[in-house]
């Protein structure tokens, strides 16, 4: 793309190749992948080595393939949260890179630090970013990405990426990537071929490799039109940069320089991004120039360049969606995960995300503020894809700190899986009162079945109306609402289901919640079938109190319309242990597979390890019957470890387990770190990609950074342990000035989160790169506070390892 930013990507890109897994198109990786449990990526290559791809001899194919459809969405314009956003009109693609290329796990990792993507009601499409010269040009999008998206309706495309010269890029790869055999363009039945086997919708081309002429240009155009004449439902985005004369001139518009890979003058592409400066005179021409040639100025998506500044880019918005006036094309979106990317944590991510989304006020219907910036819900009203019975959502965001199973903790330590995603609120946040409102948010702190729940907290002075979903739900003669609710104390729950109907949306009829028994999560039914024949049009909470309550705060786990009784699947049938990796002689990964229930509609298989003391600890999830487990650990001198699957189905009815095992080495080593790749916190964090976790990764190539003025970050062991030492690796163990090497810190242990802190090691004047410090102790949690961060004035703490040595 025709900017410098995109360019240092693509360096970035190549740089990040030279550490990378092997590209999945190399001799020997299927034989030794399908022995051993190694983590599977997001699939990539080049012109010539996709023609190599089978998906029946790639160990990975199976672990990145997505089976979750497209699900439809409407979008009812007397329900948009903003007055002045149109339904129907500009549709927006969103051109995300969440990895780079060679790092895209198939399954989700076990790091909250991800860009968990949310708002998919304002999103038409969504483009996986990738590609580079020195991994791969052409990048597959994973499993968990296709799942989410789907399950919101919004399609999936990958990604064909040829660079610039001067960022390696080679016209002898645009060569092959047109090169024909007979009548048929191999690379584009690949393309056509593995979209359909991975379950995505279609293909962004992206053509910057200088050198072309005319007749390469044609042959550009004729491959797009074979691949959609032999997959019809494989669509294809192109690219504003290689003109018809085969030359990398961007036109920031539809010109006839370009518009034959538009229509030429039948359809070639499906749609067109128009390269990033556009000017309003450029989009009224452009909008004429589609309808004569017979598409929809729509099919056009002008760029902006969010990737350096976020909602500080600035946009002619007035040119592209004018005030009142129905919109002069769509909108593409490059790089929103800036809002993840230049965040410093958790809540500074979801803070920036609203404010890119919905706006400096939090409120969708209210974006009026003095920067230019207003928020997409400003222009684009919502869809949403509630529009099927069973709807359950337990606000599970895809990422979290822990992971609870109806209401139980069965894992601590951070994770992220967008497959697991719920679809979120339409609208974030809506509330009205004749009062103070409530406040709604994303909590992280518990959650009924993932690592979130919805809270409502604040004061409760009149009531608040909270609108959540708009929806298209059939009531029938045995539908039913249900509503998991958690109060802090026992009473009232001063708060009702409310549903509007389509034949009159906006006036709530409510439900009771009544009363709690005690602290813990509760289920709430209540029968709809006195609504039978009408359609659920919004779906959301109403909370009132008969005297001011103070503080507020009631937590929802779960909400779903479901018909008749929760239905509880057949087991999943034969789980086997595919392949595993030793790690550490204490740590395993491993590949697991089963067959698909035999009964009952299955939203995902849950993954647990059974312990040594008849409990469970949780492994992860998936919708496939495939799954990589990323870390396994041995408890005590166990000889063997049972592996438990069960199916979840749609309606969250869970089947009895299905069970194998896999076995571990005679031998118990007498110490090893205990930290490396525990659970990890931390006071806060530089970036994005400074996170305590880097700091338990086993590699001083990468660091955890904190800037704030306490500088603090815990590992979870999992169990008390004996330990015998501490290592810190500081910032000169990474390759950075001496200088910056911590100069003071303490280390302390405790047994259990509610215990004291015990101060284990003490450290003052350091000026080593490397640390170690013996101990004769126990604990599970260990936390590191540094207090003098460098031997200058320099504020920032760096810690590129923190090892916790055994048993």
């Amino acid at each position: 793309m025709r900017r410098n930013v995109l360019l240092a990507l693509a360096t970035a890109l190549t740089a990040t190749a030279l550490t990378a897994p092997p590209a999945h198109a190399l001799p020997g990786k299927s034989a030794e992948a399908a022995a051993t449990g190694s983590q599977p990526y997001a699939s990539y290559w080049y012109p010539d080595t996709i023609l190599n791809w089978n998906p029946a001899t790639d160990p990975d194919a199976r672990f990145n393939r997505s089976t979750t459809p497209l699900q439809p969405r409407v979008s009812d314009p007397a329900l948009k949260a903003n007055a002045g956003a149109r339904a129907g009109e500009g549709r927006v693609a969103s051109l995300v890179s969440f990895a780079p290329t060679s790092g895209n796990p198939s399954q989700g990792a076990l790091d909250p630090n991800y860009y968990a993507f949310g708002y998919w009601q304002y999103v038409d499409k969504l483009v996986f970013w990738g590609g580079s010269a020195g991994e791969g040009l052409i990048l597959a999008p994973n499993a968990t990405v296709i799942d989410a998206a789907h399950r919101n309706g919004v399609k999936v495309y990958g990604t064909v990426f040829f660079p610039p010269g001067v960022y390696g890029g080679e016209l002898k790869w645009v060569n092959d990537f047109v090169q024909k055999s007979g009548e048929s363009f191999p690379v584009a039945d690949k393309l056509v071929e593995v979209a359909k086997y991975y379950g995505f919708d279609g293909w962004f081309i992206n053509q910057e490799t200088e050198g072309g002429d005319a007749a390469l240009a044609t042959s550009m155009r004729d491959l797009v039109k074979y691949a959609r004449a032999k997959g019809p439902d494989v669509d294809f985005m192109w690219y504003d940069a290689m003109t018809e004369n085969g030359q990398v001139s961007w036109q920031n518009a539809l010109t006839p320089a370009n518009d034959a890979f538009l229509s030429d003058p039948d359809p070639v592409s499906n749609s067109m991004f128009l390269n990033f400066w556009w000017s309003a005179a450029g989009l009224d021409a452009s909008r004429s120039a589609a309808k004569a040639l017979g598409r929809s100025e729509y099919d056009l998506y002008s760029g902006i360049d969010t990737e350096s500044n976020g909602y500080n880019t600035n946009v002619s918005w007035d040119a592209l969606f004018p005030p009142g006036q129905p919109h002069v094309t769509s909108l593409g979106l490059y790089r929103p995960e800036w809002t993840w990317k230049s965040s410093t944590g958790r809540d500074d991510f979801y803070a920036k995300d609203a404010r890119y989304w919905i706006g400096a006020n939090g409120d969708p219907s209210d974006t009026t503020t003095t920067s230019s910036w207003k928020g997409l819900a400003g222009y684009i009203a919502e869809s949403t894809p509630v529009t099927t019975k069973p709807f359950v959502t337990g606000f599970n965001t895809g990422h979290g700190d822990f992971y609870n199973v109806a209401g139980t903790r069965v894992r601590t330590g951070g994770w992220n899986n967008l497959s697991l995603q719920d679809v979120l609120p339409t609208y974030r946040w809506l509330v009205s009162s004749s009062g103070s409102k409530l406040t709604p948010s994303l909590d992280f702190d518990d959650a009924y079945e993932g690592g979130s729940s919805l809270r409502l907290t604040g004061t409760l002075d009149a009531p608040n109306t909270v609108r959540l979903y708009e929806s298209r739900l059939p009531v029938a003669e045995d539908t039913k609402l249900s509503v998991v609710v958690k109060t802090p104390k026992a009473g009232a729950t001063h708060l009702k289901a409310a549903v509007a109907f389509t034949d009159a949306p906006t006036k709530w009829t409510t439900l009771d919640l009544g009363k709690t028994r005690g602290t813990g999560w509760e289920r709430k039914t209540l029968d709809l079938s006195r609504f039978r024949g009408r359609t659920i049009a919004q779906i959301g909470l109403r909370a009132a109190a008969p005297a001011t309550v103070e503080s507020y705060d009631a937590r929802i786990g779960r909400l779903a319309v479901y018909d008749g009784v929760v239905e509880r699947p057949a087991p999943p049938v034969k789980p086997v242990v595919e392949g595993t990796t030793d790690v550490t002689p204490t740590r395993k990964t491993l590949r697991l597979s089963w067959t698909a229930a035999k009964k009952g509609a299955v939203h995902h298989y849950d993954v647990y390890r059974r312990n040594p003391d008849g409990t469970r600890t949780y492994l992860g999830a998936t919708p496939n019957t495939v799954y990589y487990v990323p870390r396994l650990e041995r408890v005590g001198t166990e000889m063997s470890t049972t592996i438990e699957v069960e199916a979840v189905s749609t309606e969250y009815g869970r089947s009895p387990a299905a069970r194998t095992s896999v076995a571990w080495s005679n031998e118990v080593p007498s110490e090893i770190n205990l930290a490396f790749e525990q659970p990890a916190t931390a006071s806060s964090q530089c970036a994005a990609s400074e996170g305590p976790d880097k700091a338990v990764n086993g590699s001083t190539a990468d660091k955890w950074c904190a800037l704030t003025a306490d500088k603090w970050m815990e590992v979870d062991l999992g169990s008390v342990k004996t330990i015998n030492r501490f290592v810190v690796k500081h910032a000169e163990s990474g390759g950075e000035p001496a200088t910056y090497n911590t100069r003071d810190f303490t280390i302390q242990v405790r047994d259990s989160a509610s215990d004291e802190w015990t101060t284990a090691v003490t450290v003052t004047g350091n000026t080593a790169g490397t640390t170690a410090h013996p101990v004769t102790l126990t604990g599970r949690h260990v936390r590191l506070t540094v207090t003098t961060p460098s031997q200058t004035s320099d504020p920032a703490a760096r810690i590129n390892e923190f090892e916790v040595w055994g048993a």
